[in-house]
C-alpha cells in the first residue's frame, strides 16, 4: 500500500520551508471567507517568462523547490538550518510554490530532448510526470483535503516526536517545532474550511469515527507522545539540563499542543463533519470528472479511461474467482462460495489470540522471505527492516498493513502490522501481506531505490504508485514460485488479496464515475473476497477518500507480469530471473511506459551477450 507517508515518505508532498506564526495564524483561524485567490501575489506574476534552461538546471531547480518547501525532508537529508521548522502551508507560500513548479514545467516541456542520452530522456520524462502532478493537485485544490478516511495531518505531524534528540540543541529545535504547531494547525484548519465552502471534502459517511483519531491525542501530558522525549534523555545530559528541558516541555505540551487537539476535535465534530458532502463520487465535486480522470492517468501511468479500467477489473474478477473456486473444491468444503467466506471470517482457528501472536507470525514469514531473496535477486539492499504494530491512535480506521521507509542512514524501514481488532486479522492472509509490504515487496524495492546513488535525488526519493504497488502485488505472486502458500487456506488468502486488487478496479471506478453507492461497493468486495467485513468497509472508505490510487496495484502487476512473459518468451533458456528482477528495479520507481522501454533494452542486451 501507499507507503507511509507519515511518511517521511518517499513521496514529495506539498509542504513548506518555514512556519508562519503570530497574527497570520489568526487570519487562518478566523476569516475563512477570504479565498486563496485574494491572498495570492498579483496576477501578472502568474505569467512568468519561460526560461531556456538545461535539463540539469531544471532537475536541480525542481529538487531545490522540494527542499525549500519541505523542511522535514531537507533536515533529514542534512540541512541543519531546517531543524526547527515546520511546513508553511499559507496561501501565499503554496501559490508561490505552484508558480515556481509551473514555470519550471513549461521550461521542461520546451526543452529539446532529441539530443539527450537515454538516461536523461528518462530523467526528463519522470520529472515532467512529477511536476505535472504537483501542478495538477494545486489546480484541483488537493490542499483543501489534508485528511482522508484513514487519518490526517493531526496524526502525521505527531511523528516529529520520533526524531532522535541527542543534544540540548536538538531539544531546542524540538521545542521550536512544538511552539509552531498552533500556526500549523491553524493553516490546515483554514484549508479544511475552504474545502467546506467550496464542496471539496471527504464524503461524510467516510468520516464516521474520524474523531477517534483526534481524541487519541487528548490525554494527560505525561501520556502524550509529544511529551515522551522529555522522559527519556540521553545519558550524558546533566540533571540540571533534564530539569530545565522537562519543565519547558511540559509547559508547551500542556498549554499549546494538547489544547490544539481539543480545538480540532470540536471543529471537526461540530462544524466540518456535519457539513461534509453527502455524495461519495469524485465526479460530484467541483470539476470532479476531470479530476478523477486525471487521477486515473496519474496512478496507473497508462492511457486508460475509467470505463476501460472498470471492464478490465470485471475480467480479472472472473478469472480469479475461478481459481478460488478450485481451492474450495480442493479442501472438499461442502457449501457455497458465500458459505466458505463466512467460514473463513468466523472460525477462530484462522485468527490470532494476541497482538504478539500476530506480530510473531509476521516476523516468522518475513524471515522465511529473507532466506529466498538470493535465489531471485542478484542485488539486495543494505538497509534492514523491522516489524511493529500500527500506532494505536490511528489503528481503528487504518489499513491492515503498510511499509514505512526512512530517509536516514541510521534507521531501518518498518513493516507495520495492524493489531487492532484481532478477530478481523486472519492469519491466512499474512503470507501475502508480508511478501507485499516487507520482502520481496516494498522494503526491497524502496530501499534499493534510495541506494541508487547515480540517480538524481528527485528519483531516489520518489514513489510511483503503479510501479511500487504493482511490484508489491507481483511480489505476492512470486511467493508461489518460492514455495509459500503450501497451506490451501493461505493460498486462498493470496487469491483473496489478488481479488481485492482486481475488485478495486471495479469499485473505485464504479463509485467515482458510475453512480455506485457505498453499500454496492461493500457488497461487491465482500462477496468476492475473504477479507473481514471490518477490512472491507475500511478499504471502501479509503477508496472513496483517495480517488484513483487503488487502481495502481493491478495495472502495475499486470504490466510486470506481461513484461516477464515477454522476456521469458524471447530469451527462452537464457532467461535469468535474478537478472530480470534487477533490470526491473535498477532504475528506481518509473512509469509503465519507461519500464517497458527498460525491459526491451534488457532483452536485447541479454540476446547480445548470449550471441
Amino acid at each position: 500500500m501507499r507507503k507511509l507517508i507519515l511518511p517521511a515518505i518517499i513521496m514529495l508532498a506539498v509542504t513548506g520551508c518555514k512556519m508562519t506564526t503570530g497574527s497570520k495564524a489568526q487570519y487562518y483561524l478566523g476569516d475563512t471567507q477570504k479565498t486563496e485567490a485574494t491572498s495570492n501575489k498579483p496576477q501578472e506574476t502568474q505569467n512568468a517568462a519561460v526560461e531556456d534552461l538545461s535539463l540539469k538546471t531544471i532537475i536541480d531547480s525542481a529538487w531545490q523547490i522540494n527542499l525549500d518547501y519541505s523542511p522535514q525532508m531537507a533536515y533529514s537529508l542534512g540541512d541543519e538550518s531546517k531543524a526547527s521548522l515546520l511546513a508553511d502551508l499559507s496561501p501565499e507560500t503554496l501559490a508561490e510554490k505552484n508558480l515556481r513548479q509551473k514555470t519550471l514545467l513549461s521550461s521542461l516541456k520546451q526543452l529539446d530532448k532529441s539530443k539527450l542520452s537515454k538516461t536523461d530522456k528518462i530523467n526528463a520524462q519522470l520529472l515532467q510526470y512529477q511536476l505535472q502532478n504537483s501542478v495538477d493537485l494545486y489546480t484541483y485544490k488537493d490542499h483543501y483535503l489534508p485528511i482522508t478516511a484513514e487519518s490526517g495531518f493531526h496524526a502525521y505531524i505527531a511523528s516529529i516526536a520520533n526524531t532522535p534528540l541527542n543534544t540540548a540543541e536538538d531539544y531546542q529545535h524540538y521545542l521550536d517545532k512544538l511552539n509552531a504547531l498552533p500556526a500549523y494547525f491553524a493553516q490546515q484548519t483554514f484549508w479544511l474550511k475552504q474545502g467546506s465552502i467550496n464542496g471539496i471534502t471527504p464524503a461524510k459517511i467516510t468520516l464516521a469515527g474520524f474523531e477517534d483519531s483526534i481524541s487519541a491525542y487528548i490525554v494527560e501530558v505525561e501520556d502524550s507522545g509529544y511529551y515522551k522525549p522529555f522522559t527519556d534523555f540521553p545519558d550524558h545530559f546533566s540533571e540540571q539540563q533534564k530539569t530545565k528541558l522537562t519543565a519547558e516541555g511540559k509547559k508547551v505540551v500542556t498549554e499549546k499542543v494538547l489544547p490544539l487537539y481539543q480545538q480540532f476535535y470540536d471543529f471537526m465534530t461540530q462544524d466540518y463533519i456535519p457539513s461534509a458532502r453527502t455524495s461519495i463520487a469524485a465526479k460530484d465535486m467541483p470539476n470532479g470528472g476531470a479530476f478523477y480522470q486525471n487521477r486515473v492517468e496519474y496512478y496507473t501511468t497508462v492511457n486508460m479511461t475509467a470505463d476501460e479500467v472498470h471492464q478490465l477489473g470485471l475480467k480479472e474478477v472472473d478469472r480469479i474467482r475461478a481459481e478460488m473456486e478450485q481451492v474450495i473444491a480442493d479442501v472438499k468444503f461442502e457449501g457455497s462460495f458465500a458459505e466458505f467466506l463466512h467460514f473463513l471470517r468466523t472460525d477462530p482457528q484462522f485468527y490470532p489470540k494476541t497482538a504478539e501472536e500476530l506480530l510473531k507470525e509476521a516476523a516468522y514469514i518475513a524471515k522465511k522471505a529473507d532466506a529466498i531473496l538470493p535465489k531471485y535477486f542478484a542485488t539486495l539492499p543494505r538497509t534492514p527492516y523491522g516489524i511493529k504494530p500500527v500506532p494505536a491512535e490511528i489503528a481503528p480506521k487504518y489499513t491492515t498493513g503498510r511499509y514505512s521507509g526512512s530517509n536516514r542512514d541510521d534507521e531501518a524501514g518498518y513493516y507495520w502490522v495492524n493489531t487492532y481488532a484481532l478477530d478481523k486479522r486472519p492469519l491466512y492472509e499474512m503470507e501475502a501481506l508480508t511478501l507485499h509490504e516487507a520482502v520481496p515487496g516494498h522494503h526491497l524495492q524502496i530501499s534499493l531505490n534510495k541506494e541508487l546513488t547515480d540517480l538524481p535525488n528527485f528519483r531516489r526519493y520518489s514513489y510511483i504508485s503503479a510501479f511500487g504497488e504493482g511490484w508489491g502485488l507481483y511480489s505476492e505472486y512470486l511467493g508461489l514460485e518460492a514455495g509459500f502458500y503450501q497451506d490451501p487456506y493461505s493460498n486462498f488468502g493470496r487469491l483473496t488479496y489478488e481479488m481485492w486488487r482486481a475488485a478495486r478496479l471495479v469499485v473505485d471506478t464504479g463509485m467515482h464515475t458510475k453512480g455506485w453507492s457505498r453499500d454496492e461497493a461493500i457488497d461487491f468486495m465482500a462477496s468476492n473476497t475473504a477479507l473481514s467485513m471490518h477490512n472491507v468497509t475500511t478499504e471502501i472508505d479509503r477508496y472513496i477518500s483517495w480517488p484513483g490510487q487503488a487502481l495502481s496495484y493491478k495495472i502495475g502487476e499486470l504490466t510486470i507480469k506481461r513484461l516477464r512473459d515477454k522476456a521469458e518468451t524471447e530469451l527462452g533458456e537464457d532467461f535469468d530471473i535474478r537478472l530480470f528482477h534487477d533490470a526491473l528495479l535498477q532504475n528506481g520507481s518509473v512509469t509503465m511506459e519507461i519500464l517497458e522501454q527498460k525491459v526491451d533494452e534488457f532483452i536485447e542486451e541479454q540476446k547480445a551477450a548470449q550471441s
